[in-house]
Protein backbone atom coordinates (compact mmCIF):
# COMPACT_ATOMS: atom_id res chain seq x y z
CA UNK A 1 0.00 0.00 0.00
CA UNK A 2 1.16 3.62 -0.89
CA UNK A 3 1.58 6.20 1.67
CA UNK A 4 1.32 9.85 0.99
CA UNK A 5 2.00 12.36 3.01
CA UNK A 6 1.18 16.62 2.27
CA UNK A 7 2.97 19.49 3.82
CA UNK A 8 1.04 22.52 4.64
CA UNK A 9 1.43 25.76 7.16
CA UNK A 10 1.96 29.73 6.56
CA UNK A 11 4.02 30.74 3.82
CA UNK A 12 7.62 31.36 4.51
CA UNK A 13 7.90 29.06 7.77
CA UNK A 14 10.30 26.38 6.14
CA UNK A 15 7.75 24.01 4.47
CA UNK A 16 9.58 23.78 1.15
CA UNK A 17 13.18 23.78 3.33
CA UNK A 18 12.11 20.29 4.99
CA UNK A 19 10.37 18.75 2.00
CA UNK A 20 13.46 19.43 0.34
CA UNK A 21 15.23 17.31 2.66
CA UNK A 22 13.12 14.78 2.87
CA UNK A 23 12.28 14.27 -0.65
CA UNK A 24 14.38 13.19 -3.82
CA UNK A 25 13.09 16.07 -5.81
CA UNK A 26 14.59 19.71 -4.72
CA UNK A 27 11.89 22.34 -4.81
CA UNK A 28 13.04 26.23 -5.04
CA UNK A 29 12.59 27.72 -1.42
CA UNK A 30 12.21 31.94 -1.44
CA UNK A 31 12.05 34.32 0.88
CA UNK A 32 9.26 36.05 -1.17
CA UNK A 33 5.94 35.16 -0.10
CA UNK A 34 3.40 33.69 -2.77
CA UNK A 35 6.09 33.09 -5.33
CA UNK A 36 5.23 29.57 -5.82
CA UNK A 37 3.01 28.50 -8.64
CA UNK A 38 2.82 24.86 -7.87
CA UNK A 39 2.30 22.42 -5.85
CA UNK A 40 6.08 20.36 -5.43
CA UNK A 41 5.64 16.24 -5.25
CA UNK A 42 8.54 14.08 -4.55
CA UNK A 43 9.46 10.59 -2.93
CA UNK A 44 11.17 9.79 0.31
CA UNK A 45 12.80 5.94 1.37
CA UNK A 46 11.71 5.23 4.79
CA UNK A 47 14.54 4.38 6.77
CA UNK A 48 14.26 0.99 8.00
CA UNK A 49 17.64 -0.22 8.94
CA UNK A 50 16.60 -4.00 9.38
CA UNK A 51 16.45 -4.02 5.46
CA UNK A 52 20.27 -4.11 5.12
CA UNK A 53 21.12 -6.47 8.62
CA UNK A 54 18.55 -8.87 6.25
CA UNK A 55 20.50 -8.51 3.33
CA UNK A 56 24.18 -8.75 4.97
CA UNK A 57 22.87 -12.26 5.77
CA UNK A 58 21.24 -12.86 2.42
CA UNK A 59 23.41 -10.90 -0.05
CA UNK A 60 20.58 -10.13 -2.34
CA UNK A 61 20.96 -8.50 -5.74
CA UNK A 62 19.24 -5.16 -4.54
CA UNK A 63 17.77 -3.98 -1.23
CA UNK A 64 14.13 -1.85 -2.13
CA UNK A 65 12.85 0.12 1.32
CA UNK A 66 9.16 1.64 0.99
CA UNK A 67 8.88 5.40 -0.51
CA UNK A 68 6.65 7.59 0.66
CA UNK A 69 4.98 10.08 -1.52
CA UNK A 70 4.74 13.86 -0.27
CA UNK A 71 3.25 17.22 -1.53
CA UNK A 72 4.38 20.38 -0.65
CA UNK A 73 1.53 23.07 -1.31
CA UNK A 74 2.47 26.78 -1.84
CA UNK A 75 2.43 28.56 1.67
CA UNK A 76 -1.12 29.60 2.95
CA UNK A 77 -2.08 32.91 4.38
CA UNK A 78 -4.87 34.55 6.27
CA UNK A 79 -7.41 34.96 3.96
CA UNK A 80 -6.88 32.30 2.19
CA UNK A 81 -10.48 31.34 1.81
CA UNK A 82 -11.51 34.63 0.40
CA UNK A 83 -8.52 34.44 -2.51
CA UNK A 84 -5.99 35.72 -0.31
CA UNK A 85 -2.61 34.52 -1.08
CA UNK A 86 -1.95 31.72 -3.71
CA UNK A 87 -1.86 28.47 -1.52
CA UNK A 88 -5.82 27.30 -0.74
CA UNK A 89 -6.06 26.98 -4.83
CA UNK A 90 -3.82 24.12 -4.70
CA UNK A 91 -5.41 22.72 -1.57
CA UNK A 92 -7.14 19.74 -4.23
CA UNK A 93 -3.32 18.50 -4.43
CA UNK A 94 -3.67 17.01 -0.91
CA UNK A 95 -7.41 16.04 -0.74
CA UNK A 96 -6.24 12.22 -1.08
CA UNK A 97 -3.11 12.50 1.16
CA UNK A 98 -2.90 9.63 3.94
CA UNK A 99 -1.78 12.58 6.32
CA UNK A 100 -0.83 16.59 6.61
CA UNK A 101 2.53 17.85 8.27
CA UNK A 102 1.75 21.14 9.62
CA UNK A 103 5.04 23.58 9.54
CA UNK A 104 5.07 25.93 12.06
CA UNK A 105 7.45 28.57 12.51
CA UNK A 106 9.36 28.36 15.50
CA UNK A 107 12.71 30.83 14.82
CA UNK A 108 13.30 34.44 14.22
CA UNK A 109 15.16 35.97 10.84
CA UNK A 110 15.19 39.63 10.47
CA UNK A 111 16.20 38.57 6.88
CA UNK A 112 12.94 36.28 6.50
CA UNK A 113 9.94 38.56 7.71
CA UNK A 114 7.06 36.79 8.45
CA UNK A 115 4.21 37.84 6.41
CA UNK A 116 1.41 38.44 9.81
CA UNK A 117 4.85 40.57 10.84
CA UNK A 118 5.55 38.51 14.21
CA UNK A 119 6.82 35.02 14.95
CA UNK A 120 4.18 33.30 17.04
CA UNK A 121 3.26 29.69 15.70
CA UNK A 122 0.21 29.44 18.13
CA UNK A 123 -1.47 32.05 15.46
CA UNK A 124 -0.25 30.91 12.91
CA UNK A 125 -1.83 27.18 13.56
CA UNK A 126 -5.19 28.95 14.07
CA UNK A 127 -5.07 30.48 10.84
CA UNK A 128 -3.91 27.88 8.55
CA UNK A 129 -6.72 25.47 10.79
CA UNK A 130 -9.47 27.94 9.68
CA UNK A 131 -8.54 28.09 5.94
CA UNK A 132 -8.60 24.10 6.27
CA UNK A 133 -12.05 24.40 8.65
CA UNK A 134 -13.91 26.92 5.93
CA UNK A 135 -12.87 24.43 2.65
CA UNK A 136 -13.95 21.61 4.71
CA UNK A 137 -17.26 23.30 6.04
CA UNK A 138 -18.13 23.97 2.41
CA UNK A 139 -17.86 20.30 1.61
CA UNK A 140 -20.14 19.18 4.13
CA UNK A 141 -22.71 21.88 3.54
CA UNK A 142 -23.18 21.26 -0.02
CA UNK A 143 -23.55 17.64 0.67
CA UNK A 144 -26.17 18.34 3.65
CA UNK A 145 -28.36 20.16 0.87
CA UNK A 146 -28.05 16.64 -1.67
CA UNK A 147 -29.25 14.31 1.46
CA UNK A 148 -32.04 16.88 2.47
CA UNK A 149 -33.64 16.13 -0.78
CA UNK A 150 -33.15 12.01 -0.12
CA UNK A 151 -34.26 12.11 3.24
CA UNK A 152 -37.57 14.37 2.10
CA UNK A 153 -38.40 11.57 0.26
CA UNK A 154 -37.97 8.71 3.06
CA UNK A 155 -34.49 7.34 2.27
CA UNK A 156 -33.44 6.70 6.13
CA UNK A 157 -29.87 6.09 5.45
CA UNK A 158 -29.78 9.70 4.12
CA UNK A 159 -31.90 10.70 7.19
CA UNK A 160 -29.11 9.12 9.04
CA UNK A 161 -26.26 10.56 7.14
CA UNK A 162 -27.97 13.87 7.60
CA UNK A 163 -28.06 13.80 11.31
CA UNK A 164 -24.16 12.92 11.43
CA UNK A 165 -22.70 15.68 9.05
CA UNK A 166 -25.12 18.22 10.94
CA UNK A 167 -22.49 17.65 14.03
CA UNK A 168 -19.42 17.99 11.80
CA UNK A 169 -21.34 21.16 10.43
CA UNK A 170 -21.82 22.82 14.00
CA UNK A 171 -18.40 21.42 15.09
CA UNK A 172 -16.58 22.95 12.20
CA UNK A 173 -18.68 26.43 12.43
CA UNK A 174 -17.49 26.32 16.06
CA UNK A 175 -13.36 26.24 14.84
CA UNK A 176 -13.56 22.61 15.45
CA UNK A 177 -11.69 19.75 13.10
CA UNK A 178 -13.80 17.00 11.44
CA UNK A 179 -10.79 14.38 13.24
CA UNK A 180 -12.41 15.79 17.12
CA UNK A 181 -16.35 15.94 16.23
CA UNK A 182 -18.26 14.43 18.95
CA UNK A 183 -19.53 11.64 16.45
CA UNK A 184 -18.69 7.66 17.23
CA UNK A 185 -15.99 6.37 15.29
CA UNK A 186 -18.57 4.53 12.89
CA UNK A 187 -20.02 7.64 11.87
CA UNK A 188 -17.15 8.71 10.17
CA UNK A 189 -17.85 6.54 7.25
CA UNK A 190 -19.92 9.32 5.95
CA UNK A 191 -17.17 11.80 5.89
CA UNK A 192 -14.66 9.58 3.82
CA UNK A 193 -16.00 10.46 0.42
CA UNK A 194 -15.12 14.39 0.93
CA UNK A 195 -11.38 13.22 2.01
CA UNK A 196 -11.83 16.17 4.44
CA UNK A 197 -8.73 18.24 5.51
CA UNK A 198 -9.28 18.64 9.18
CA UNK A 199 -10.20 14.45 9.54
CA UNK A 200 -6.89 13.44 8.29
CA UNK A 201 -4.53 12.87 11.01
CA UNK A 202 -1.63 15.83 11.58
CA UNK A 203 2.02 15.72 12.20
CA UNK A 204 2.88 19.40 13.70
CA UNK A 205 6.76 20.43 12.73
CA UNK A 206 8.02 23.54 14.76
CA UNK A 207 10.49 24.27 12.32
CA UNK A 208 13.48 25.70 14.66
CA UNK A 209 16.88 27.80 14.29
CA UNK A 210 20.19 25.23 14.55
CA UNK A 211 20.87 26.25 18.41
CA UNK A 212 17.20 24.74 19.33
CA UNK A 213 17.62 21.63 17.45
CA UNK A 214 17.97 19.45 20.44
CA UNK A 215 16.37 21.48 23.58
CA UNK A 216 13.80 23.46 21.31
CA UNK A 217 12.86 26.85 22.66
CA UNK A 218 9.98 29.63 23.77
CA UNK A 219 8.08 28.88 21.17
CA UNK A 220 8.00 24.73 20.71
CA UNK A 221 6.82 25.40 24.43
CA UNK A 222 3.97 27.56 23.96
CA UNK A 223 2.94 24.90 20.64
CA UNK A 224 2.98 21.91 22.86
CA UNK A 225 0.68 23.92 25.63
CA UNK A 226 -1.72 24.84 22.87
CA UNK A 227 -1.81 21.02 21.68
CA UNK A 228 -0.92 19.19 25.29
CA UNK A 229 -4.65 17.95 24.96
CA UNK A 230 -4.58 16.61 21.43
CA UNK A 231 -3.21 12.84 20.47
CA UNK A 232 -0.90 14.67 17.25
CA UNK A 233 2.19 14.31 16.95
CA UNK A 234 4.42 17.16 17.73
CA UNK A 235 8.12 17.14 16.74
CA UNK A 236 11.42 19.42 16.58
CA UNK A 237 13.26 19.78 13.60
CA UNK A 238 15.94 22.32 12.41
CA UNK A 239 15.09 22.49 8.59
CA UNK A 240 18.14 24.43 7.79
CA UNK A 241 20.59 22.18 9.65
CA UNK A 242 18.55 19.18 8.10
CA UNK A 243 19.31 20.53 4.66
CA UNK A 244 23.15 20.75 5.37
CA UNK A 245 22.72 16.77 6.32
CA UNK A 246 20.64 15.83 3.76
CA UNK A 247 23.17 17.28 1.58
CA UNK A 248 25.57 15.41 2.82
CA UNK A 249 27.25 11.61 2.00
CA UNK A 250 26.21 9.04 4.44
CA UNK A 251 29.42 7.48 5.76
CA UNK A 252 29.74 11.79 7.16
CA UNK A 253 26.10 12.11 8.85
CA UNK A 254 26.84 10.38 11.45
CA UNK A 255 30.17 12.55 12.51
CA UNK A 256 27.66 15.81 11.55
CA UNK A 257 24.57 14.79 13.61
CA UNK A 258 27.29 13.97 16.38
CA UNK A 259 28.47 17.29 16.78
CA UNK A 260 24.72 19.19 16.25
CA UNK A 261 23.39 16.69 19.69
CA UNK A 262 20.95 14.76 17.42
CA UNK A 263 20.92 10.86 17.13
CA UNK A 264 19.57 10.90 14.04
CA UNK A 265 17.81 13.03 11.33
CA UNK A 266 14.72 15.03 12.04
CA UNK A 267 13.59 13.46 8.76
CA UNK A 268 13.85 9.73 10.02
CA UNK A 269 11.61 11.40 13.29
CA UNK A 270 9.27 12.67 11.32
CA UNK A 271 8.42 9.32 9.03
CA UNK A 272 8.34 7.30 12.02
CA UNK A 273 5.61 9.76 13.21
CA UNK A 274 3.78 9.18 9.98
CA UNK A 275 3.59 5.26 10.56
CA UNK A 276 2.32 5.88 14.01
CA UNK A 277 -0.19 8.57 13.22
CA UNK A 278 -1.50 6.02 11.07
CA UNK A 279 -1.19 2.89 12.23
CA UNK A 280 1.34 0.98 9.89
CA UNK A 281 4.23 -1.40 10.42
CA UNK A 282 6.02 -3.38 7.72
CA UNK A 283 7.23 -6.66 7.10
CA UNK A 284 9.42 -8.04 5.00
CA UNK A 285 10.55 -10.12 1.92
CA UNK A 286 13.63 -11.52 1.34
CA UNK A 287 15.39 -14.02 -1.21
CA UNK A 288 18.38 -13.69 -3.70
CA UNK A 289 16.91 -11.59 -5.96
CA UNK A 290 15.38 -8.50 -3.57
CA UNK A 291 15.13 -7.99 0.29
CA UNK A 292 12.05 -5.25 0.03
CA UNK A 293 9.74 -3.95 2.82
CA UNK A 294 6.24 -3.60 2.57
CA UNK A 295 3.76 -1.49 4.29
CA UNK A 296 0.37 -2.41 5.84
CA UNK A 297 -1.97 -1.69 8.52
CA UNK A 298 -1.73 -2.97 11.85
CA UNK A 299 -3.93 -6.16 12.83
CA UNK A 300 -3.93 -6.98 8.91
CA UNK A 301 -4.26 -10.92 8.32
CA UNK A 302 -1.87 -12.94 6.06
CA UNK A 303 -4.19 -12.93 2.83
CA UNK A 304 -4.45 -9.33 3.11
CA UNK A 305 -0.83 -8.46 3.64
CA UNK A 306 0.32 -10.89 0.97
CA UNK A 307 -2.62 -8.61 -1.50
CA UNK A 308 -0.28 -5.57 -0.59
CA UNK A 309 2.48 -7.21 -2.22
CA UNK A 310 0.15 -8.07 -5.68
CA UNK A 311 -3.52 -9.09 -5.62
CA UNK A 312 -2.96 -12.41 -6.85
CA UNK A 313 -1.19 -13.51 -3.59
CA UNK A 314 -4.32 -12.60 -1.68
CA UNK A 315 -6.86 -14.23 -3.79
CA UNK A 316 -4.91 -17.60 -4.32
CA UNK A 317 -3.60 -17.76 -0.91
CA UNK A 318 -2.69 -21.20 0.63
CA UNK A 319 0.20 -20.30 3.53
CA UNK A 320 2.26 -17.67 4.60
CA UNK A 321 5.80 -18.69 5.77
CA UNK A 322 7.11 -16.51 8.52
CA UNK A 323 10.14 -15.68 10.52
CA UNK A 324 10.35 -13.34 13.23
CA UNK A 325 12.98 -10.31 12.18
CA UNK A 326 15.25 -10.64 15.36
CA UNK A 327 15.27 -14.44 15.50
CA UNK A 328 16.61 -14.59 11.81
CA UNK A 329 19.32 -11.71 12.70
CA UNK A 330 20.30 -13.55 16.10
CA UNK A 331 20.73 -17.34 14.13
CA UNK A 332 21.91 -16.06 10.61
CA UNK A 333 19.89 -17.65 8.09
CA UNK A 334 16.55 -19.55 7.37
CA UNK A 335 18.09 -23.18 7.73
CA UNK A 336 19.41 -22.16 10.90
CA UNK A 337 15.82 -21.08 11.92
CA UNK A 338 14.40 -24.14 10.70
CA UNK A 339 16.72 -26.63 12.92
CA UNK A 340 16.04 -24.28 15.95
CA UNK A 341 12.50 -24.86 15.20
CA UNK A 342 11.62 -20.98 15.13
CA UNK A 343 10.44 -21.28 11.43
CA UNK A 344 6.54 -20.61 11.80
CA UNK A 345 4.12 -22.08 8.80
CA UNK A 346 0.43 -19.47 9.49
CA UNK A 347 -2.49 -19.63 7.88
CA UNK A 348 -5.11 -17.30 6.71
CA UNK A 349 -6.13 -15.98 10.38
CA UNK A 350 -2.55 -15.32 11.26
CA UNK A 351 -2.28 -11.31 11.74
CA UNK A 352 1.16 -10.48 10.73
CA UNK A 353 3.46 -8.68 13.49
CA UNK A 354 6.16 -5.75 12.84
CA UNK A 355 9.22 -6.94 11.15
CA UNK A 356 8.04 -10.54 10.20
CA UNK A 357 10.20 -11.83 7.05
CA UNK A 358 7.30 -13.73 5.30
CA UNK A 359 7.36 -16.33 1.78
CA UNK A 360 4.03 -16.64 0.29
CA UNK A 361 2.46 -19.81 -0.81
CA UNK A 362 -0.57 -19.03 -3.16
CA UNK A 363 -1.98 -20.49 -6.11
CA UNK A 364 -4.04 -19.51 -8.66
Amino acid sequence: MSLNCGIIGLTNTGKTTIFNCMSNTKAESSTYAFSATKSNKGIVDVPDPRLYKIDALIKSEKVIPVTVEIVDVPGLAKGSSQGEGVGNKFLADIQQTDALIHVLRCFDDDNLPHIEGSVDPCRDLEIVDFELQVRDLDLVTRKIKRLEKLAGIGDKDAKRALDVLTVFKEHLENFGNARTAPVDEDDFVHIQDMQLLTAKPMIYVCNVDDASATTGNKYVNEVKNVLKEQADEVLVIAGELEAEIAELDKEDRADFLKDAGLEEPGVDKLIRAAYKVLNLQSFFTAGPKEVRAWTIKKGMKAPEAAGVIHSDLERGFIRAEVMKYDVFIELGSEQAVKHAGKFHVEGKNYIVEDGDIMHIRFNV
